[in-house]
């Protein structure tokens, strides 16, 4: 469980300079803070080891790749669960801890671990199971799927299976008051520009206020567009929430996942509420696949509605401004998310809605352009 190889696959996307890849995204996996957080992940832990625990049929006796093993847990546990060989594949550093790992626990003839991108490295045989944490923020931010679909397209035995087998992502309307305070934050920075642009001027001659346009539009980005990080409440939930795209990790490519479009329809469900914008999370399951199903399936979900908080949290997309609207009140939705053109493994979202009353009156139209940075 950690980082992934590297860049796109499938020959459609420009290739990724190593370098800057590791530099932005690979570099953070390497270090043990990181993996700590997320090994306390209880809700991620324990899916992951139940459905390794409680389908040990796919394990027993089975050759097993974990794709981006980050510290080895993964690959450990499919060890213990009887698996005769294990390929633990690791683009970081981290591969060093991870090989320390498995050696403490005794496993070192089971667990081979592998230093490299899961696009460059060869292995001695197929597999029987690949299992990778490979999820992102709102699922896809990262792209680290891609890797783990280039694995299974060159060492998955055709009578194969996929940990998790299956995703989706959900949407649903929110209220919450990081409103106010985003747009509070997106004013103190404009009355400091305005403030730096005035002493600039008077105190050494040069009328800066020529940026004051772009400076507003950089702001603007980072304060109200940028998609942010949240564990929401389910009383923060005012209306239904939409599937807007499934994911099965036997079939899925690169295409598949590089955008996604939906067109979906979503109801409030709570009197006199404040829309204040769109939350986003994500589940995946541990299905098997139809010829070889799990014993026992078992579903890690980020929704608002579960005990625990995960790492993920869910994706917060506001609304500026706020929108008044009240039970019945429908609204139509189309939805786009790209990987940015700057680096892959972030996104840019786009949503256009109509709010109509319960009537069928039209309430508003919007259109807000995001970024899951």
């Amino acid at each position: 469980m950690g980082s992934s190889a590297d860049a796109a696959v499938g020959g459609r996307t420009p290739p990724v300079d190593k370098g800057v890849d590791y530099a932005q995204y690979f570099c953070t996996y390497a270090f043990l803070y990181h993996q700590k957080d997320m090994l306390s992940d209880r809700v991620r832990m324990d899916a992951y080891f139940n459905a390794i625990f409680q389908n040990k049929h796919h394990f027993i006796d089975k050759t097993v790749l974990d794709v981006g093993t980050g510290s080895g847990i993964l690959a450990i546990w499919s060890a213990q669960a009887g698996a005769r060989k294990v390929y633990a594949v690791e683009a970081t550093k981290m591969a060093e801890h991870a090989r320390t790992l498995i050696k403490a626990n005794n496993l070192q003839h089971l667990v081979e671990v592998i230093e490299g991108s899961m696009e460059d490295i060869t292995l001695p045989e197929k597999v029987d199971v690949i299992i990778s944490e490979w999820m992102g923020y709102f699922l896809l931010r990262e792209s680290m799927f891609d890797s783990v679909i280039c694995a299974r397209d060159r060492w998955l035995k055709p009578t194969g299976v996929m940990y998790p087998s299956h995703a989706r992502i959900w949407i649903a309307p929110i209220r919450t008051g990081l409103v106010d305070h985003k747009m509070g934050d997106y004013h103190s920075a404009m009355d400091d520009w305005h403030n730096f642009v005035d002493e600039t001027t008077t105190y050494y001659g040069v009328d800066m206020s020529v940026l004051t346009k772009p400076f507003a539009e950089e702001q603007r980005k980072y304060y109200l567009q940028t998609s942010m990080w949240n564990n929401l409440q389910p009383h923060q939930v005012i209306g239904t929430a939409a599937v807007i795209k499934e994911i099965d990790c036997l079939t899925a490519t690169v295409a598949d996942i590089k955008e996604v479009r939906s067109k979906f329809d979503l109801s409030i469900t709570m009197e006199n509420a404040k829309l204040c914008g769109f939350g986003g999370w994500f589940d995946v399951h541990f299905r098997g696949r139809i010829e070889d199903p799990a014993e026992q399936e078992i579903e890690l979900t980020t929704a608002p509605s579960v005990a625990y908080s995960t790492h993920w949290g869910q994706q917060v997309f506001l609304l500026h401004p706020t929108v008044h609207v009240s039970e019945g009140d429908h609204l139509s939705i189309s939805f786009i998310m790209d990987r940015s053109k700057e680096n892959h493994r972030l996104m840019e979202v786009e949503f256009e809605c109509d709010i109509q009353q319960y009537s069928g009156k039209l309430l508003k139209s919007l259109k807000n352009k995001y970024y899951i940075e």
